[in-house]
């Protein structure tokens, strides 16, 4: 006989475990359906992985520029067995801890791949065989994979992707990055301070492109004294493999060799095609299609995280399990601005924006003032010999209020969920974005935990 609850979840990385726990919360009955590692890409192959090797990246640099800071230490080099051991054993850590965690709250957690049948039917196959189970409610948590490039196809050994990037054997002598937004920009940091000569080929105008002209310009400027190489408005148009270094070929005719080059333009839904099918399910180009409440065109099937295509932030996923969690246990409530997601990027020096860009402001016609300050007249900044970047702040004139912030600077994806406030003030603690991971999220959690409604904490 299949097994039933109220609620079943399919994915649990940060939007499927977050809305899982929030369901049981609220008193439903609860499973979450695993195909691999509980956690999904942010814990296992993205973010946790990723900082924990940006950690490292940052450290040694630290270390080599120590005789500033008036300390003399002969010289530093980077053991990368140990660091790789080290971001593994991270990783292994917050994965039990999750489990944990997640089966604190009475959601049982089934392995296994999941594909819908029916509006409230599930196939779930797994080592012991398939079985069934009957949900009142699904929420769709099946997250995103790399974009491939047909030209350039991954072959996990030359050409990469960032989940290979994250687990190198060795440290490369040279890599070419394709794509110079977050994914690409963070390994471009993480390579070059353990001495990889680094090329970033950009087809657009810019370094992260999704921010601001000055951002980009000002990153360029900063990865040049890292060593790394930026080409913007170029293309890949061929990568040639055959024996010795990989032949990178460029649309302006020049040529590039590198030992690994990694791919990275970006991430594009997931959800079975048997999935789809079974629930005539309504897509946005690859993306599950979802209203403002996270419904889908099928009664009782909602999706969240990278499977709608939204932000591709594991905040913003727990921004929309929030919004799904009350849905599917009979509440209504509906998805907040999706500006108000801070944007976060870990590069050397930091990224962290939030609401609109002056780019923005301009395209949309207002008027508006912009306020800037610089880290160099910081003293702690100064005593920390971390001066370089700014913080400009965006006014809109006619409406008297904040409506954007963009920081460039050390730590400043630290600060950024300080600034989401000035933009919205008025919400609840649950639905305010902090940027994810980020040290601030501890106040978060602490401020959520006083109401009862800690995601990260077993229930009292």
């Amino acid at each position: 006989m299949a097994e039933s609850f109220d609620v079943v979840v399919i994915g649990s990385g940060p939007g499927g475990y977050a809305v899982a726990i929030r369901c049981a919360q609220r008193g439903a009955s609860v499973a979450v359906i695993e195909k691999s590692f509980v956690g999904g890409t942010c814990l296992n192959c993205g973010c946790i992985p990723s900082k924990t090797l940006l950690a490292s990246a940052h450290t040694l640099l630290l270390i080599k520029h120590a005789a500033m800071m008036g300390i003399d230490i002969p010289s530093a080099t980077a053991n990368w067995p140990k660091i790789q051991a080290r971001k593994d054993a991270v990783v292994a850590g917050f994965r039990k801890g999750l489990t944990g965690l997640i089966g604190s709250h009475k959601v049982k957690i089934v392995p296994g791949r999941a594909i819908v049948t029916a509006p409230g039917k599930i196939t779930v196959e797994s080592d012991a065989g398939p079985s069934e189970i009957q949900a009142g409610k699904i929420i769709l948590a099946t997250g995103s994979l790399p974009i491939e490039i047909p030209s350039i196809p991954f072959d996990g050994q030359t050409v990469i992707s960032s989940e290979e990037a994250l687990g190198l054997e060795q440290i490369p002598q040279s890599m070419v990055i394709v794509g110079g937004g977050v994914i690409g920009s963070e390994m471009a940091c993480v390579y070059a301070a353990m001495g990889t000569k680094v090329t970033i080929v950009e087809a657009l105008s810019r370094l992260i492109p999704m921010e601001d002209q000055w951002v980009g310009r000002l990153i360029e400027r900063e990865f040049k004294k890292l060593g790394i190489t930026s080409l913007t408005n170029q293309k890949v148009t061929s990568v040639e493999k055959a024996g010795g270094p990989a032949k990178v070929s460029l649309e302006d005719g020049q040529t590039i060799d590198a030992e690994k080059v990694l791919v990275s333009v970006g991430r594009r839904p997931v959800v079975d095609k048997e999935t789809v099918e079974a629930l005539d399910l309504e897509l946005n180009g690859s993306a599950v299609a979802v209203n403002d409440k996270l419904q889908t065109n099928v009664g009782g099937v909602y999706a969240i995280g990278d499977a709608v295509g939204t932000t591709y932030l594991a905040h913003g996923a727990f921004a929309e399990a929030e919004v799904a969690a009350v849905n599917a246990t009979g509440g209504d409530e509906k998805i907040a601005d999706y500006s108000l997601v801070p944007r976060a990027v870990y590069t050397f020096p930091e990224i962290a924006s939030v609401g609109k860009g002056e780019e923005k402001c301009d395209s949309e016609g207002l008027d508006v003032s912009v306020g800037r300050s610089f880290f160099k007249a910081n003293g702690r900044s100064v005593a920390h010999n971390e001066t370089l970047g700014e913080i400009r702040v965006v006014r809109d004139n006619s409406a008297d209020k904040i409506v954007g912030v963009t920081m460039v600077g050390a730590t400043v994806t630290e600060l950024i969920g300080a600034a989401r406030t000035l933009i919205g003030s008025t919400e609840k603690i649950t639905e305010v974005s902090f940027p994810h991971p980020t040290v601030s999220e501890v106040l978060k959690e602490a401020v959520e935990d006083a109401f009862g409604l800690s995601l990260h904490n077993p229930p009292r």
